[in-house]
């Protein structure tokens, strides 16, 4: 017990900070040239064996790549993206002591349509990617973000996934790829011809900015720009034939995307947005091999071995910290991790416990329980006693009007039921042997009018309705998006329709 009248006259026993004057913690002999975490210190040579090991055992321990399957590097020019490119290229070198086997390809989508970047300033961040992509011998796409107003609605139908290979069989594919000397031929160069910049439609870019600026908070602007940037980066892999795609998120991104994402009441998708893979599209799956990387050791390792990466703007460059709910979580972990280095660590590793909780559904009714944005399981079919319903309820109740009736839909929800409405008045007014008198080819008069505005509360998830209601119209969402919605209502009303002439599961 400390006594207010105790003298201290020992000399207090100063801690043992970590020095980059001290020997390397592994090989004992350099002295160290960066450090880590504390007691963590590496020469430089150590330090890039150990980076690298890191990489290709966090590969190797998954299993998910198979020798000879075709990879798409999604790089975004940002530090973890670039270092991420550097391991896949070190990893295919001859010299390479555990050589990868994959054959990868690079795609790069250009956002500054919707960040509000000039024409010119796109083009210079392109050709600076492009001389970077080219340098790494591999296959690359450089994609304006406006091509995601023209994607197919197949972009947000979970496509057949190909069965999934025993991680047994992973030693025979390898030993079969070495047998047929592949692993001593290099991936597929570029080709000779000069790869022209992307061309940038203004027309494309307006209506990119008009869905940006639809959302009211930066908080959905992001979130909105992520979900169209998947989309996209899907879309382009399966085209051109890849059935892997590697993002480059770093320990640090993961930690604060699994808060944030908490914070949108994304609890039910956390174990997809943080895992190592994430097979939500089915033919698709996306790996995550720098997950393991913190910011400081991928901005240690660019520094000291040259990897060079390209500053490119996004939405919440230069805003305050309260900005959004992504930017206030990003500020609140770094900022304490500055204080308890272990807090990343804590926040990732808890990441890793997480598992999806999968439910059980026939394979017709797969694609309606995913969500049309995020393409993950719904989260709202739930029981009348959960937080979910409460919270429906307390809207429903804060929202009653002085008639009486509530309103809990958004705008663009209220004109399709104002529109529904009046087809209902209209079929009942004509009497049902006058339905379809108006449109000659026979069925209801609705097929005579203009295709209505889609009720898209029922097809998203909790989080993804958030973001939607935030939005000043659904009419600004792509045309692929609002189609898929009007199929899944209409395949919905039909499965009603049908429904007492359909057998359940368990009567088959």
């Amino acid at each position: 017990m400390c006594q207010v009248e105790e003298d201290y006259h020992d000399q207090l026993e100063r801690a043992d900070l970590p020095s980059v004057s001290k020997k390397c913690v592994k090989c004992k002999e350099a002295p160290a040239a960066v450090v880590i975490r504390a007691g963590d210190a590496y020469c430089r040579g150590c330090f890039k064996e150990y980076f690298i090991h890191k990489f290709r055992a966090m590969l190797g321990k998954n299993r998910i790549i198979f020798p000879g399957e075709k990879v798409l590097l999604a790089v975004s020019g940002g530090p973890s993206s670039c270092s991420m490119l550097s391991q896949v290229q070190e990893g295919l070198s001859q010299s390479a002591h555990k050589k990868l086997r994959f054959l990868p390809g690079i795609v790069y989508i250009d956002e500054g349509g919707a960040v509000g970047q000039s024409v010119e300033e796109r083009r210079r961040t392109a050709s600076e990617l492009q001389a970077l992509f080219k340098a790494t011998g591999f296959p690359f796409h450089i994609l304006p973000l406006e091509q995601v107003l023209d994607l197919p609605s197949s972009v947000v139908v979970t496509a057949p996934s190909v069965p999934e290979k025993p991680s047994t069989n992973y030693k025979s594919a390898v030993d079969h790829f070495i047998l047929t000397n592949m692993s001593n031929s290099l991936p597929p160069a570029q080709q000779e011809e000069e790869t022209p910049l992307p061309d940038v439609q203004e027309p494309k870019t307006r209506l990119l900015q008009q869905l940006i600026e639809s959302a009211k908070t930066l908080t959905a602007k992001e979130d909105l720009l992520s979900t169209l940037r998947q989309h996209l980066l899907v879309h382009t892999a399966r085209t051109q034939g890849y059935s892997k795609l590697m993002l480059g998120d770093s320990c640090t991104r993961l930690a604060v995307k699994l808060l944030s994402s908490i914070s949108l009441g994304r609890g039910a998708q956390l174990a997809q947005d943080t895992g190592f893979s994430d097979s939500r599209y089915g033919d698709i799956v996306s790996v995550r091999p720098m997950r393991d990387y913190s910011a400081k050791e991928i901005a240690f390792y660019n520094r000291m071995f040259s990897v060079p990466c390209v500053v490119v703007p996004s939405l919440d460059t230069k805003t305050s910290d309260k900005a959004s709910v992504q930017r206030l979580t990003e500020s609140f972990v770094t900022k304490l991790q500055a204080d308890f280095p272990s807090t990343v660590s804590t926040i990732y590793r808890t990441s890793e416990k997480l598992q999806s909780a999968g439910r059980s559904s026939s394979t017709a009714d797969q694609m309606f329980d995913r969500c049309l944005l995020c393409m993950c399981t719904l989260d709202t079919a739930v029981g009348e006693a959960s937080a979910f319903q409460s919270t429906l309820i307390s809207e429903q109740l804060s929202q009653i009007k002085s008639g009486g009736s509530t309103s809990t839909e958004t705008p663009g929800q209220n004109q399709s039921s104002v529109k529904s409405e009046s087809t209902r008045q209209c079929c009942s007014s004509a009497g049902v042997e006058d339905c379809g008198s108006t449109a000659r080819g026979g069925g209801c008069c609705n097929s005579a009018k203009a295709p209505e505005t889609p009720d898209l509360k029922r097809l998203l998830c909790y989080s993804c309705q958030l973001t939607v209601r935030d939005l000043s119209s659904v009419d600004h969402l792509p045309q692929y998006i609002l189609s898929e919605a009007q199929r899944r209502q209409r395949r919905s009303q039909m499965r009603e329709e049908i429904s007492e002439f359909l057998l359940d599961d368990g009567e088959v």
